[in-house]
């Protein structure tokens, strides 16, 4: 049967396969069109002069619509620019009302828009703001606080229901002045405008589902500030680092330009896809030369060449979870952010502290708001593996990302690690303590961030190693009222070494701020480690109760 042409893609027959690809367009697909029985004719022509009519019907503006991390309930943050941003159609004007502020803007020519209200401070008091465009939109309830952001695997996203008191904490949660934002499961290869949440007011039933972690450190943030808190939790169990990754943080890093020309080399427009493209379409045209003779010839066809494959999907494939359950929150005004997140990453070592730089800085530069506080939760102890004790103690890969996690603090500014090793289960690689971990958590907050200068929110921190005939001498920073031990005997899990590097177990003695160290079997000792493998019993502190984490002198 004959088509109307405007259901034929118009392609040059001459133009081979690479000059369409030059482009930078992805490939045309022709349509299976389907044999359509003689007595549909009509309807098919019918249908065609419908399409054409309302063709001819001019569109209608596009209504004016905003992200779900926009809506009713929300926390916007206390004391800095706050964008307000959506969808609208081409050119058309929006004006947003808030807070005795009124400012105005246009759609850009795809739709888009944004802008900025002006600081304001806290309140508790919730309020209407509204958006105007072609149609109206009123978001009532609105406060004024502090707004965290909390990501990273399955310790973070365990829930309060879960977790020790969690029944107590729940029922106590009557709590207005917090409100929840918790993003759904979803991986894409494209970034979202929204997702499917909304903010809803801490009580008895919003929070049992809800990031622990996140909610336990919030909830300490709002006793001691005493202002509305706003919690968004962007969690997934089992995810590795690179999802959550923007690509302008691999952009950053130039360890990470692997992963970046793997993005690019999918991605239609750029120069990487041009090239992937094109030497595919070179090996396909072979091909085809190829299997003419074959055919000709009576020989059997080889193999089409496989064409460079899309960005991995599923909720590990790079950049997938950016795209999904960060970028629609952005650039949504906030303070800061926690990360719970390496178990999948372990056995990378330095490595994971390459990809936690770009993670860091590709979320700052995507937000634009400065170097925002960025605080990570130190993995605790757990026996991967299942190992037998011997081996699990000379197993390194969980100590080598501790130490990832430490060099943050060095590395990239404004970060903070909270340690949680003497809180862990060997057993289980989720401990339940969620309490602490958000106490520890809102102590590295009101302290580098809230000017709680008189807190001490670290445990000991290692500073130098040095030789003293016999012993070696170690030094700490963050010794809070002093150093000590959580069982009240000498400290623990030391090991030291002279310059062959072969480590042996060290006596420990606590001398002032320092801990002195000596072993018969290393006379001249240069080196030291402490909590050196996957299940350390280490029990040094300062006074104030905050473990001091694993780590090696280099």
């Amino acid at each position: 049967m004959n088509f109307p042409n405007a259901f034929i893609p118009r392609i040059n027959p001459s133009s081979p396969p690479s000059a369409i690809a030059a482009t930078g367009r992805p490939l045309p697909v022709l349509p299976v069109l389907p044999v359509l029985p003689r007595s549909l004719k009509p309807t098919l022509a019918a249908s065609l002069a419908l399409t054409l009519t309302l063709a001819s019907v001019p569109c209608a503006k596009a209504d004016v619509s905003l992200p779900s991390v926009l809506s009713s309930g929300m926390v916007l943050q206390r004391d800095k620019p706050l964008p307000i941003w959506g969808k609208a159609a081409a050119g058309e004007k929006v004006t947003v009302t808030f807070a005795e502020q009124t400012k105005e803007t246009a759609a850009a020519p795809d739709g888009s828009w944004q802008l900025k209200l002006d600081p304001l401070p806290a309140n508790a008091t919730g309020r209407t703001l509204t958006v105007q465009g072609n149609n109206k939109l009123e978001l009532t309830d609105i406060l004024v606080g502090e707004v965290w952001i909390g990501s990273g695997q399955s310790n973070m996203e365990w829930s309060v229901s879960r977790s020790d008191k969690g029944a107590e904490a729940i029922a106590a949660a009557n709590l207005p002045q917090i409100r929840l934002f918790h993003v759904p499961l979803k991986s894409e290869p494209d970034r979202q405008f929204t997702c499917a949440a909304t903010w809803k007011t801490c009580t008895p039933e919003s929070v049992p589902n809800f990031s622990a972690v996140l909610f336990f450190m919030g909830r300490e943030l709002q006793r001691e500030l005493n202002v509305p808190v706003g919690l968004i939790n962007s969690s997934w169990g089992g995810s590795r680092i690179e999802p959550w990754t923007p690509v302008e943080g691999l952009e950053l890093v130039p360890t990470q330009r692997d992963l970046l020309r793997s993005i690019r080399a999918a991605t239609p427009g750029t120069g990487e896809y041009k090239n992937s493209i094109n030497a595919w379409l070179g090996n396909v045209e072979q091909w085809a030369r190829d299997s003419r003779n074959a055919v000709n010839n009576g020989q059997p066809l080889s193999p089409l060449p496989e064409k460079p494959g899309p960005v991995a999907q599923g909720f590990q494939g790079v950049v997938v979870l950016y795209n999904a359950m960060i970028h629609p929150l952005v650039p949504f005004a906030l303070r800061g952010a926690i990360w719970y997140q390496g178990e999948s990453n372990l056995g990378e070592g330095q490595a994971y502290l390459e990809r936690k730089k770009a993670l860091v800085g590709g979320w700052r530069r995507v937000w634009n708001q400065g170097d925002f506080p960025f605080y990570t939760v130190q993995l605790a102890p757990y026996n991967y593996g299942n190992q037998p004790r011997e081996q699990a103690r000379k197993n390194t890969a969980l100590p080598e990302i501790w130490e990832a996690q430490n060099d943050t603090l060095t590395q990239i500014p404004n970060t903070g690690v909270a340690i949680i090793n003497d809180i862990g289960n060997f057993a289980d690689i989720h401990p339940t303590n969620k309490i602490e971990v958000g106490r520890r958590l809102s102590l590295i907050a009101l302290a580098k961030e809230y000017g709680r200068n008189e807190l001490v929110w670290s445990g000991p921190v290692f500073a130098s190693a040095t030789p003293e005939g016999a012993a070696l001498r170690v030094k700490f920073t963050n010794i809070g009222s002093g150093l000590a031990t959580r069982d009240n005997n000498p400290p623990t899990e030391f090991e030291i070494a002279a310059a062959d590097g072969n480590f042996q177990p060290a006596q420990a003695a606590i001398q002032g701020n320092d801990i002195l160290l000596t072993s018969p079997a290393v006379p001249a000792p240069t080196q030291v480690r402490h909590a050196w493998n996957q299940i350390p019993e280490a029990n040094l502190i300062n006074k104030e109760g905050l473990p001091a984490s694993a780590f090696r002198s280099r």
